[in-house]
């Protein structure tokens, strides 16, 4: 407009003046070195009006044809990005549907034209994984890397999810080790570990996430409290296959007391001390663990115990015995020690306290058989077809 403007104002100065400068006109040389040019002012004028009209004629010409450049490039980009728009949605209808192939090459089409081309490329990989196509899953997610810039955090999960659906496990474990260095709460960084440790057996690094788990509401506490005895049970037996029941021990003592009074982990480490023959170790902790709290799995593995002093553990059963009244388990395993130290009286009368509770089929079988160490063979012949009785028909109580 100021352009038009100026123009406009040239044409009204030559008009106005153009005769007024009649006659009076003088003249404008121009020389070079082979040329001489000469004109009038008027004439000068003139042709600077002209040129400036020639060269607006030329900038509208030029800016019409930009113009129309700009708009043609713009629509084939819109319909591109209507096109990748339209893939995606068709993509993940594939995805709901298991069609893992269609799903990659949907996603993968025109992805740099998609609204979030980074998403594209990452599900494209995922898709193309899951049909088993490791190169162009690999391909996928180089180019969704190339994408992200420096939020390389989507690409870095992405790729952990892959190299544990390969089996790649210790890479797996890399890459999340330098995952929750930068995000240590992301809610799927801390799922993508719990696997990641559990296959690779990093039992402590494990335990480790669990309080950001926990933070971060990753699964419920039955699930993180049953991965926290999965991940001490991983670590007894790690000390058992390396240094045996001295490994055990140490291990033990290492624990802070609330370790030690879980009473699945002393359960644990009395099981596998009897596996490795420290018997001694074995009975300090199940007499331990049954002084603080009673439980039934500790009961259970003192007849496997080769006890030095067997008159503590009995003991201990009559204690238990008295505090939690006659329970058919306890009067079975008294009668059970009895019967290792050949006092087949005493145990006689364990079974039947026990049996007493509720009819078992095994404590009829145990009864039987110190009732032959007494020289009773016929009411042994009875105890032992009302156990096989029973163990044939649970649903029918023996005659007493």
């Amino acid at each position: 407009m100021l352009k038009v403007l100026l123009l406009f104002l040239l044409l009204i100065a030559g008009i106005v003046l153009g005769p007024m400068l009649a006659g009076h006109q003088g003249y404008v040389l121009i020389q070079t070195d082979n040329y001489n040019i000469e004109t009038s002012v008027t004439g000068l004028v003139i042709m600077l009006v002209l040129l400036m009209l020639v060269l607006f004629a030329v900038e509208w010409l030029l800016r019409k044809v930009f113009r129309t450049g700009a708009r043609t490039h713009g629509w084939f980009v819109g319909r591109k990005r209507t096109r990748a728009r339209k893939q995606t949605r068709q993509a993940l209808l594939k995805l709901a549907e298991g069609d893992y192939q269609q799903v990659e090459k949907l996603m993968a089409k025109n992805a740099d034209h998609a609204e979030q081309p980074l998403v594209n490329y990452l599900l494209a990989a995922e898709a193309a994984q899951q049909r088993g196509d490791e190169m162009r899953a690999n391909q996928h997610l180089e180019r969704a890397a190339e994408l992200a810039d420096n939020d390389q955090i989507p690409v870095d999960i992405t790729r952990v999810r892959l190299q544990l659906a390969r089996n790649e496990d210790h890479a797996a474990r890399h890459g999340v080790d330098k995952l929750l260095d930068i995000a240590p709460r992301h809610p799927e960084v801390l799922r993508l570990a719990e696997q990641a440790y559990i296959r690779t057996g990093a039992w402590n690094a494990l335990l480790d996430i669990l309080p950001s788990m926990a933070k971060a509401g990753v699964a419920d506490d039955a699930h993180r409290e049953a991965l926290q005895e999965q991940a001490w049970l991983g670590l007894i037996n790690q000390a058992m296959a390396e240094q045996g029941s001295e490994g055990l021990n140490n291990w033990w003592k290492n624990q802070p007391r609330k370790t030690r009074q879980q009473t699945l982990l002393q359960v644990a480490m009395a099981k596998r001390l009897i596996e490795c023959n420290d018997h001694t170790s074995a009975e300090k902790i199940i007499l331990a663990g049954l002084k603080r709290q009673y439980d039934d799995r500790l009961v259970t593995l003192m007849p496997q115990l080769k006890s030095g002093d067997p008159s503590v553990l009995e003991k201990a059963l009559r204690q238990q015995i008295k505090l939690q009244g006659d329970r058919p388990l306890l009067w079975r395993t008294l009668g059970q020690l009895l019967m290792q130290h050949a006092e087949w009286q005493e145990a006689s009368l364990a079974f039947r306290a026990a049996l007493k509770q509720r009819p078992d089929a095994e404590d009829y079988a145990l009864l039987a058989d110190t009732l032959d160490r007494l020289k009773e063979p016929a009411e042994a012949a009875t105890m032992r077809r009302e156990g096989l009785l029973l163990s044939v028909n649970p649903s029918d109580k023996p005659n007493s």
